[in-house]
This record gives structure tokens, sequence and C-alpha cells, in this order.
């Protein structure tokens, strides 16, 4: 029999879900969702870049469909969207400017930034650009999902016990001599075993990705010579960015992601993505026309209500995704569940969480995104992480996110950076945050683990900048020194950046073992922005966003290995001693024979009314009481710790201690971050010790002597 195969160009109804390209091993079926189209084509390009177009004729609930037989993985394709152009309207279709499709898994190509990107004319906003864009811009590509995921489960790290390290996918290894460089930057090279012995050797059990949806890269900033580094720019909500492959764009960027996530999984560290659902990189009424823009305008983006052709904005991006619609709310979830059951990654951090929130015009905790979470089998069990603000009024949410979520706690970074420092007052909310901010999580049945704890992130200084500069330095960014925070709650330790002083140098040593201690020691989840326990600077740059180059990419040739190891022995610290890291809060009652938790003064007496809220105060004592711990193991046994005291010493000068007898007679002198390295050979402490200016000292408490 005569072997006849389908012509390329036949087409078949096909189905309208699930939307995106889906291959079945034999063709590949295309669905678009989009309310205001009058006439949709499919474009599929060959090698040399020529398109064929073919009239999707199938329309079912707003879905436009095809099947077409023998089109397969590699396939590069876009959408052409006929309908109205009618931007006061808010109607932007145009079917000069190729579409990437939103449910894509892979991305091809980058956009160069013509004019035919737009869909008006850059001389007259009110007329349509009739150039093609196809030239310039990405295309879409048809991918096969199978992979050999081979025996991958997830780590499953119970959230009191993560410690989170926040990287930049492609920094972390662009200068890594351990890397081989056609792998440095790549997903790949962050699966190398150099990087993984690090991250198994620092103790982390989880990192946080920056952005690896694909993003585009701002035209004002390649303009400038620049790019955008950090990512929040996203175009394509399924697909990881092509940038960072090693292997090619064809879809082995997805292939290679994976193969990330086992590897990572293998060394049991859980992999959680930073997202970016709040908007889009179309940006405002001025912004190109690459995707959502051309399909359905008013249906993806918020649009200001009386005046459809602008945008409603709470990012400061431009633009601001419309969350009350269903399909993009549809879109929103269908990403998430993919992420997690094809792409198997355990939790998301996401970011201006607050638009998010904006059903309507408020923050609203009860708005139907956070219904669809709660409910949903697959998404609502993996970590869920929120920044818990956006710019628009009433954003700043700290505090009020739903029961299953955590949130960035940007009080504690602000609190812990003001008591460094030595601001008068605030004793009494730092004692609240090194327990847990129990003040703002507690009041809806959240735990301690509902507090992402953070000194640093990757948006503001690092910490060996934190106490290197007073002011900001962000003249490389081109905008005059003027993007950034201006209030950062730093202190230079007496010199403003680089400096050959020793006396400075080691202040700022000194300053950075505070603030790993007090991240370490503080109940929730501590977050450690990756390059701090190696002394990673920006040269004072806090917003280095646009700075794809060594500015923000980490120097392993300059790592401050006493640094590094004190970090090291912290989180070990951490993970050994379970008082540190409760699954539930503080009581301040007796426990066992002892209260769980005890706070005093230098003197040896407790804390008063009077002395919380003394401006002069800026030392404080905490006994906490390893027996009293109230949690149990997988079996249903009591976990017993060891009972500490820790002394935080923020005062410029040192302090006299006297431990009150009642928490008991003799101690050991754990660590003293004043000293490079915790104690090798615990001394012995009874009921009086010294602080030095600025330090932490952790004591624990000796064992009884045996009976005779």
């Amino acid at each position: 029999m005569r072997d006849v195969r389908p012509d390329p160009t036949e087409v078949w109804p096909g189905r309208a879900y699930p939307l995106g390209a889906t291959y079945d091993g034999s063709g590949t079926n295309f669905a678009l969702f989009s309310e205001v189209a009058e006439a949709v084509d499919l474009c599929l390009f060959d090698e040399a870049g020529a398109e064929r177009r073919i009239r999707m004729q199938e329309l079912d609930a707003f879905s436009w469909h095809a099947y077409l037989p023998q089109i397969g993985p590699g396939q590069r394709y876009g959408y052409r969207v006929h309908g109205p152009y009618a931007p006061e309207e808010g109607i932007r279709c145009n079917p000069h400017k190729l579409l990437l499709d939103p449910y894509t898994r892979a991305i091809d190509g980058e956009i160069d930034w013509n004019p035919a990107c737009y869909s008006y004319d850059l001389s007259d906003e009110l007329a349509p650009n009739l150039e093609d864009s196809a030239p310039h811009v990405f295309k879409s590509v048809v991918h096969n999902p199978l992979f050999d995921w081979g025996r991958d489960r997830p780590p499953e790290t119970p959230l009191h016990e993560s410690v989170i390290y926040e990287a930049h996918l492609k920094g972390f290894t662009k200068n890594h001599p351990g890397v081989p460089k056609e792998l440095r930057g790549t997903y790949a090279g962050f699966a190398h075993p150099a990087v993984i012995d690090h991250l198994v050797s620092l103790g982390v059990t989880a990192v946080e990705l920056m952005p690896i949806h694909q993003f585009v890269h701002d035209h004002f900033l390649l303009e400038r010579g620049l790019r955008n580094y950090w990512g929040y720019n996203t175009i394509g909500f399924f697909a990881p960015h092509n940038g960072y492959s090693s292997t090619g764009q064809r879809g082995e960027q997805v292939n290679e992601f994976k193969a990330m996530v086992r590897t990572l999984h293998e060394a049991g560290i859980e992999v959680i993505l930073d997202v970016v659902y709040n908007h889009t990189a179309e940006g405002n009424h001025h912004g190109p026309t690459l995707c959502f823009r051309g399909i359905d305008n008013r249906a993806y983006y918020r649009l200001v209500a009386g005046d459809l052709s602008f945008y409603y904005d709470t990012t400061g991006t431009g633009n601001s995704l419309n969350v009350s619609h269903p399909h993009t709310l549809q879109l929103i979830m269908d990403s998430l569940r993919y992420w997690v059951t094809e792409m198997h990654v355990d939790g998301f951090r996401f970011d201006l969480a607050a638009t998010l929130a904006r059903e309507f015009h408020e923050v609203d905790r009860l708005s139907t995104f956070f219904d669809l979470i709660q409910q949903d089998p697959i998404v609502s069990r993996v970590k869920l992480i929120a920044e818990p603000w956006d710019i628009g009024e009433g954003g700043y949410q700290v505090g009020n996110f739903p029961a299953l979520w955590s949130e960035w706690n940007g009080r504690f970074r602000d609190t812990v950076r003001d008591f460094w420092r030595g601001e008068p007052s605030t004793v009494a909310e730092f004692a609240s945050r090194l327990t847990g901010s129990s003040d703002l999580y507690q009041s809806d049945t959240r735990r301690p683990g509902a507090s992402v704890n953070f000194a640093t992130a990757h948006d503001g200084f690092t910490l060996l900048d934190l106490v290197s500069y007073n002011e900001k330095h962000n003249k490389a960014n081109a905008e005059q020194n003027a993007d950034g925070e201006s209030h950062n709650r730093s202190w230079n330790c007496g010199a403003e950046g680089k400096t050959n002083d020793q006396t400075v140098l080691a202040y700022r040593s000194h300053q950075q073992r505070n603030f790993l201690a007090t991240l370490f020691l503080a109940q929730g989840v501590p977050m450690l922005l990756a390059g701090d326990e190696l002394g990673r600077t920006q040269g004072g740059n806090n917003n280095a966003w646009c700075q794809d180059n060594k500015v923000s990419w980490v120097n392993w040739s300059a790592v401050d290995r006493p640094l590094l190891e004190f970090t090291r022995w912290f989180i070990a610290f951490r993970r050994e001693h379970p008082v540190f890291r409760r699954r539930r809060w503080f009581q301040g009652r007796p426990i066992r024979g002892t209260v769980d938790i005890g706070w005093f003064q230098p003197d040896g007496q407790s804390m008063t009314d009077e002395d919380w809220t003394a401006g002069h105060a800026r030392s404080l004592g905490v006994f906490l009481n390893g027996r009293a711990i109230q949690t149990h193991d997988d079996r249903g046994r009591a976990i017993i710790d060891d009972s500490f005291v820790l002394l935080f010493n923020a005062q410029a000068e040192p302090v006299d201690w006297t431990i009150p007898a009642a928490f008991g007679s003799t101690w050991l002198l754990v660590l003293d971050t004043a000293r490079l390295q915790p104690e090798t050979d615990p001394a012995e402490v009874s009921e009086r010790i010294t602080t030095s200016t600025r330090s932490v000292v952790i004591l624990k408490k000796a064992a009884a002597a045996p009976r005779k």
C-alpha cells in the first residue's frame, strides 16, 4: 500500500481545550482565547523564516482552535488577530502584529524594538501601524512534554525547617570558576556539581530563583547599553527564559530547566520561583504589541474607567493584569499548575502580590484569586510566599494575606536594620520580630512560618553594602542616582564605601555577623540573599535591576572565607536546635516548670512596660526554654532541646550582664559575634558576662552535673 502522509497544511477541527499548542505524538492542537477577535490566523515559520498562514475556522466559548497533523516539536509559530482597532474602547487588534501564544511552553528569539513592534504609528499614536512585526519579535515554539524524571520526588521540607536562598540564576554562576564557561549563567550551570556542593555545604533547603519566566529587555535600557537583569518584565508565563539555556531555544530550554530541578531535588533542595503575574512586558499605552494587548486587551489588562485607552497601573510598570476577568485568572492558575505538575517546582514567591488581590480597586483578601488558590488541589499544597505590597493606594499589606500564605516580612528587615544601627525605641519591635511577628500573623491562625525574615534581598543593598554605605550609589543606572530607595536604614561604620581603615573593616565584619545571627536566631523562615555569605558587593548600587554585568554577578574570586564559614555554622546550628524554628508561638507562661520565653535587662531584672518603651534601651536579653517547644516529631514524640540565653547589645559600648538565676546557674559560651568564629571549646559562664560593643552572644545551658 502506498504511504499516504497528511499534507502539512491540512487542518482538522481540533479541540478548544487545553489552550496553547499541545503535541500528542502525531500532530499539534492549537487553541487561543479571544473574545474580541473577528478572525485568527495561525502563522507557521520555517527555518528560513518564511511564513505560512492558516485561518482558524473553529470557535467554541471564545477559544479559536485547529489541529494540524504532523506539526510537531520545534515548530515556530505565532498568531495574527483580526478585529477592531479602537483604543478608546480598549480594543487594540492589529493583524500586522505577530503575537506570542500566551500558553506557549517555549519561546525562540528576542524583540529587536523595530517600530513595527508597536501597534500604533509612532508619529501618530491614534493611527494603526501597518508594518509587519514578524521579523522583529519572538516566536512561540511547539514543545514535546515528554521528559525522564526518573525517581524525582520533591523534598517537601516543612516550612518551619526551611532556609531559603534567594538567587539570580545567571549572576550566581556567570563568574564561577568551577563551572565550565559554556554553562555559566544557564540552567545547566546552576545544576553543576560545583554549585550543588556550595548549596549543600551551606545548608539551605530551598533556592528562590529570581524570575525565569520569559522576559523582555526594555527598549530604553538597551539604548543605554543596559539590560533587564532581574527579569521582572514577563511576556511568557509558561516558558522558561530562553537566554538561560545552554542547549537551544526550540524547547531545549524546557528540558534543561527540568534537569536542573531534578538535580536540585536529588540534593534535597527545593525550587521556589519568583513569579510576576501582576503585569506584563507590554507596558502602558505607548508599549509594544507582543501578545496579550493584541489578543484581547480588555480581558487581560485593567483599563482606566472612563478612558479605556489608558492602563490602570498599581505596579509602576505601565500596566496591571486584570484579575477580575475569568480568562486572566484561568491563565494564572493554569500557569501555576503547569509549573508544579510539569516542571516539578515546589513553590512560588509572588511579586507585588497585593496587585493580584485588587479584584476591583481595594486590596481584598477575599478576592477570587485567593479563593482559587485555596480550593486548588495542586497549587494550595506548595509553598506560597507573597511580596505583600504594591504601589497602589492601600498597597502595603504585610500581615494581611490569607492563612495558606507566608509573606516577605518587610517590618523584620526595617526593625533589625534600625536596631543594629542604634536607632532609639526599637527594642519592643525587635523582640516581636525575633519571636516570629505574632502581632502580624497570629490573629488569623497562621504560625511563625508565615514570616519570611530577611535583612537583605535582591532589591536594595547587599549585606556588605548595608554596613559599608550610608547613601545609594546608582549612577551606573543612568538615572542621575535618582532611582532606588533613599532611606536604606544602613550604616557605613565610619567610612563611605571602599576603605583601607582596618578598624572600619573589622567593624563591618562584626556587623555582618550581627545581622546573620539575628536572621538565623529569629523564629520564622530565614531568607539569605545569595552572595551575602561570601561578602558580595554591588559597590553601593541598591537598585541593580539593569546591571547584567560584574556589578551584580557573584564574584567568586573575592570570597570572604571566615564569613562563609560563620554562615555555614549558623545554618547548621539552627538545624540542630528546634528551639530556634518552633512551629508554634511562644506563650510567655510556665511550661514544664518554667516559662517558655523570658525577657530581661542587663541587670538581670525582668522587662517592665516602661523598659519596653524606653527610648534609650538598645540591649535585650532573652531566655529560650528548650524543654517547652510544644511540638512533636513524626512519631508523636515530644521534641526536647537545649535551653539558651541570647544577649543582644546594640549599644556603642560594652554592656555588663547578670543572667537571672531562675533560668539556670551555669552556661556555656557558644558564640560571640565580636569574634570571627563560634567557640570550638565553649567556656563556662556563671551569672555574669560582658558583651562587646554591638554584638550578639549565645549561651547554652550547661548539663547538670551527675549525682554521685
